[in-house]
């Protein structure tokens, strides 16, 4: 069974940084696609940036230049390094891991509160 941790979410003021992780655990099948989503209050779930196993990370035109997404494939770990935050980046946000074999399948973390506010 596949699980993901997050960690690194809480309250920041507007201008400042945050990092995210999100550790995955179980079977990991080698062609995978790690990344991040969140969640406003009222709003529809949506992409922030996701990155292959092996490949370029996309990003949602929202966060680029401002956040970065990188991950250890040795550690299955994922990060957001998110700098110059802003109020409306304020959200849930959930670490998600798909990954092929025959099929997709798709996991989701928990969530991690990120709240920017002075």
């Amino acid at each position: 069974q596949v699980q993901l941790v997050e960690s690194g979410g809480g309250l920041v003021q507007p201008g400042g940084s945050l990092r995210l992780s999100c550790a995955a655990s179980g079977s990991i099948f080698s062609i995978n696609v790690m990344g991040w989503y969140r969640q406003a209050t009222g709003k529809q779930r949506e992409l922030v940036a996701t990155l292959r196993s092996s490949g370029r990370p996309n990003y949602s035109d929202s966060v680029k230049g401002r956040f970065t997404i990188s991950r250890d494939n040795a550690k299955n770990t994922v990060y957001l390094q998110m700098n110059s935050l802003k109020p409306e980046d304020t959200a849930v946000y959930y670490c998600n891991l798909r990954m092929y074999q025959d099929t997709w399948y798709n996991y989701w973390g928990q969530g991690t509160q990120v709240t920017v506010s002075s």
